[in-house]
């Protein structure tokens, strides 16, 4: 029966490769590879002769429907492997996969080397919840709205995925919505050069200005933001959760109440409000 595995590779140390994942990609038909030149290093190195093919965002919606039809009608089964970790996870693949689901193509993820959930294992960041932002836009205007986007998501911790070239700019900007953040910038995960830089948003902006190989490697940001949904008043930062809390116990309102008139009184966003009143409810259920 035709198949499609999502089969992990190593996000730098070749160790990390499990056996199955070897096994997988030789029994495959066929590879559906993001750089063909650097899984052959891979296919080299574990003596593995399967033929593999270019799938990649720049192909992607073109070489779905190919690959969907060859799995099909010559009952093939094919692999898709990313540069490094998990296909999929900031990488291509979605289409690939929902287009399966959808023609009813039995799909089966291998466990292996993720740089996210390394990054998060190690970061000493709370991690009960978390968003994964991935790659931030690149243009000014649009990374700041994304940033704040992130400073007022409810959920505390968040992991982003960036460029050597533009780590100094993206810490940079998340001190300046973010001045209280607690930070883990990790550098060549699993790598010979692997290093991380931990602690309160200063802190770590300064060990990577004086670090002299700041523009090399590839880089993993996990933040908490400390500062969520903070708003100015009267030159005090108060919480929208604190303000939530203080009508409930000293004025007697309901949950609903307090939140209107938040918004009411424009301390926060209808938004904000409302996201700041979902945790204060699982707060009291669970007190």
């Amino acid at each position: 029966m035709s198949k499609l595995y999502i089969v992990p590779t190593p996000i730098g140390n070749l160790k990390d490769m499990t056996e199955r994942a070897v096994e997988t990609l030789r029994e495959s038909d066929l590879i559906l590879a993001e750089d063909t030149r650097h899984t052959q290093k891979l296919l080299n190195y574990f003596e593995i002769k399967t033929n593999q093919i270019s799938y990649h965002k720049f192909n992607e919606k073109q070489r779905t429907e190919e690959i969907i039809n060859e799995i099909l009608n010559e009952d093939k089964t094919v692999s898709l492997v990313t540069d490094a970790g998990t296909p999929c996870i900031s990488d291509p693949g979605f289409e690939l996969v929902k287009r399966a689901r959808e023609e009813g193509i039995e799909i089966i993820g291998l466990a292996g080397a993720s740089a996210l959930t390394v990054a998060l294992s190690v970061a000493g960041i709370d991690t009960y919840r978390f968003a994964f932002y991935g790659f931030l836009p690149r243009k000014k205007s649009e990374l700041e709205a994304e940033i704040s986007n992130i400073y007022n998501n409810p959920i505390k911790t968040f992991v982003i995925y960036e460029s050597p070239k533009r780590i100094i700019n993206l810490i940079e900007m998340l001190k300046e919505q973010m001045p209280d953040l607690t930070v883990c910038v990790l550098k060549e995960l699993t790598k010979l050069h692997e290093s991380s830089f931990y602690g309160h948003i200063d802190k770590v902006l300064e060990m990577l200005k004086n670090n002299d190989d700041v523009e090399k490697g590839e880089y993993v940001v996990v933040g908490h933001n400390n500062d969520y949904v903070e708003k100015e008043d009267a030159g005090v930062k108060v919480s929208v959760h604190g303000i939530i809390f203080d009508k409930l116990i000293n004025k007697g309102c309901s949950l609903k109440e307090a939140v209107s008139e938040v918004v009411e009184e424009k301390i926060a966003s209808k938004n904000d409000a409302y996201k700041a009143s979902l945790e204060i409810k699982k707060f009291i259920e669970n007190y």
